[in-house]
């Protein structure tokens, strides 16, 4: 049977809320292991531990690996609380990369740490003896306390001791769902889907918002953002995607809103009807992929302008990002290939010759006195249709670098 452990960082920190926060992780790790019946998850002391049963351990490791709120695993060896016991699994541990060719030179170190004080041998002792263990039983070993080719973790808790070598990374965040629900405005490129993905990292329920803009924009546009969803519901556990038909909204904006400021009034009436949505779905914040200066729309100014008609918080993930940055934590998370199928989304079809880059909230104000505001917003919102996303099971992308 194997085993492993998973730890986690922030999580620690919350007090009295830790209890909960614990919980919530658990549940996102027993849907991510759900593709292996039997596989059992449960909280420990200050680790989770997952008994994998007859499954392989690898394809458990690289499904929990994905999951906000896990620091780092380790395949792990149980031994009973004696000197005998935990020595017998750090040989057979050793003898195991040995086989396997990850002792090129031979050498290693032990590292212990004593989680339970009872245990009657203190770390640095117990270390010691370990290392002679493995010595006297495996010839042809050296000790390398700087760089060995393997170290023997040995972490003594209350009813067992873990030895194991191998740790895996994770994507540390929070729990998807500890932090509430937020509406991500998604478009087809390359920034908002990895907003929305930091935002699950921070712990956020992501419910995404599309404005489709047919005949204007594609069917293959819409699946486009579709495949986006997907791929964050893979890492988030579940995505909502509401589609707002925007073509009515856009029409009336090019037909009666002065050239320059079409791409601002648009965008306001985005974040209008987001908020409207917002309203309905007990979301309590909007993300957006904005990065500060990377294109017309995302000066300060429009910023300010954009954001003046909803109350609701902005959170920009991106702000301070370069779009190199942005595009490799894309690939990293596997949406850069979606997002550059050459399908074009509401934003790109009407941009202006000369847009202006630093619009006052009383110009869009006035420039908006043509509109039915109001009408439009509320059509809009009725008409939105809503798809939801699960994670597919089996899913095994991991990221190519740590984000």
């Amino acid at each position: 049977m194997g085993q492993i452990i998973a730890r986690y960082g922030e999580i620690s920190l919350k007090g009295q809320n830790r209890s909960e926060f614990e919980k919530v992780l658990v549940q996102n790790m027993r849907r991510a292991v759900s593709p292996w019946p039997g596989v059992h998850v449960a909280r420990g002391q200050g680790r989770i531990v997952i008994e994998t049963g007859d499954h392989p351990v690898d394809p458990v490791l690289t499904a929990l690996s994905r999951v906000f709120g896990i620091v780092s695993l380790s395949p792990v060896r149980s031994a009973g609380l004696s000197e005998e016991a935990i020595g017998a699994e750090a040989v057979a541990l050793v003898q195991e990369a040995l086989a396997s060719g990850e002792m090129p030179r031979r050498t290693f170190k032990v590292e212990v740490r004593r989680a339970n004080k009872r245990f009657p041998i203190p770390s640095p002792e117990l270390a010691r003896r370990l290392g002679g263990v493995i010595l006297k039983s495996v010839p042809g070993l050296h000790v390398d306390v700087h760089h060995p080719d393997l170290t023997v973790n040995v972490e003594v808790r209350d009813v067992e001791a873990f030895v194991y070598g191998r740790t895996v990374p994770g994507l540390g965040g929070l729990p998807v769902g500890v932090s509430g629900k937020v509406g991500l405005l998604l478009s087809g490129g390359i920034d908002s889907p990895v907003a929305g993905w930091l935002a699950m990292k921070r712990g956020a329920q992501v419910e995404a918002i599309h404005f489709h803009s047919y005949p204007f924009t594609s069917e293959r546009a819409l699946q486009k953002v579709e495949s986006l969803a997907q791929v964050l519901a893979d890492w988030g556990g579940r995505v909502v995607l509401h589609v707002v038909h925007f073509t009515e909204v856009q029409t009336e904006i090019r037909k009666h809103c002065p050239e320059p400021l079409t791409i601002t009034i648009m965008r306001r009436m985005m974040m209008r009807i987001a908020t409207d949505i917002a309203r309905q779905r007990g979301l309590l914040a909007i993300v957006t992929g904005e990065s500060l200066g990377q294109v017309a729309s995302q000066t300060l100014e429009s910023m300010y302008t954009i954001g003046s008609v909803t109350r609701l918080p902005i959170l920009r993930p991106l702000v301070a990002e370069d779009k190199v940055d942005i595009i490799r934590r894309a690939r990293q998370i596997g949406t850069y290939d979606i997002s550059i199928l050459p399908y074009e989304d509401c934003c790109t079809v009407f941009v202006p010759k000369n847009p202006r880059t630093r619009p006052k909230p009383d110009e869009a104000e006035a420039a908006e006195t043509h509109l039915d505001v109001e009408a439009l917003t509320a059509s809009a919102v009725k008409r939105t249709e809503m798809k939801v996303f699960h994670a597919r099971r089996g899913v095994e992308r991991s990221l190519s670098g740590t984000p």
